[in-house]
């Protein structure tokens, strides 16, 4: 369990990072905002929308998957200015 949250740190952190970098960015896509509102609401919400019941196991689940599939949908200038931004930074674990 412990390297479970260590290995949902690490990746969420990384697709944070670039989301918060996205957001910033002058030429981010329009979906972008609506989006990460949406997922946002979705995280916080106290009555869960897929199943009441299991309700700690899709936001460890889902919240993760939705924000991977977010930053794996950001144009490439966007990409390439995160990179260009964080390349002199090491990475804390």
């Amino acid at each position: 369990m412990k390297r479970m949250f260590a290995l949902w740190r690490v990746v969420a952190g990384q697709d944070l990072r670039l989301l918060w970098f996205a957001i910033r960015h002058e030429q981010r896509p329009v979906w972008l905002l609506p989006g990460l509102a949406v997922l946002g609401l979705f995280a916080v919400e106290p009555l869960n929308f897929t199943l009441p019941v299991l309700g700690a196991v899709d936001e460890l689940m889902i919240v993760p998957l939705v924000l991977h599939s977010m930053a794996k949908m950001l144009p490439a200038h966007v990409l390439d200015g995160f990179a260009h931004a964080y390349a002199g930074r090491r990475r804390r674990i």
